[in-house]
């Protein structure tokens, strides 16, 4: 039983230069979990095993998700994460990270 997904990015997630590890950031196209609806943004644990002939992913947490399409990698930093879990996607926190900061006086 597989989540599929397309938009799919693989996400590296970085720490103080080092990757600590990878997870994988997509859109919902059929879930038989009942987990996620179709078009739900998700964000899964970190990555155990990549499967490329098969096209699945597997986390840390047993789930297994069938890609779609082509997916693209992305870095973040690990202080920017729950904005991923939140639903952000990776392009998304770049530009976040990228506007100017408002200095309140």
């Amino acid at each position: 039983m597989h989540t599929i997904v397309n938009n799919w990015q693989i996400i590296a997630i970085i720490d103080s230069g080092e990757v600590i590890g990878r997870v994988l950031w997509g859109i919902c196209v059929k879930d038989s979990s009942c987990r996620f609806d179709v078009g739900d943004y998700i964000c899964t644990s970190r990555i155990v095993a990549i499967m490329p002939s098969e096209r699945l992913i597997t986390t840390h947490t047993g789930s297994s998700y069938q890609v779609r399409g082509d997916g693209t990698e992305a870095a973040i930093q690990v202080r920017d994460f729950e904005f991923l879990r939140q639903g952000f996607s990776p392009d998304e926190i770049n530009l976040l990270n990228l506007a100017p900061k408002e200095h309140l006086n």
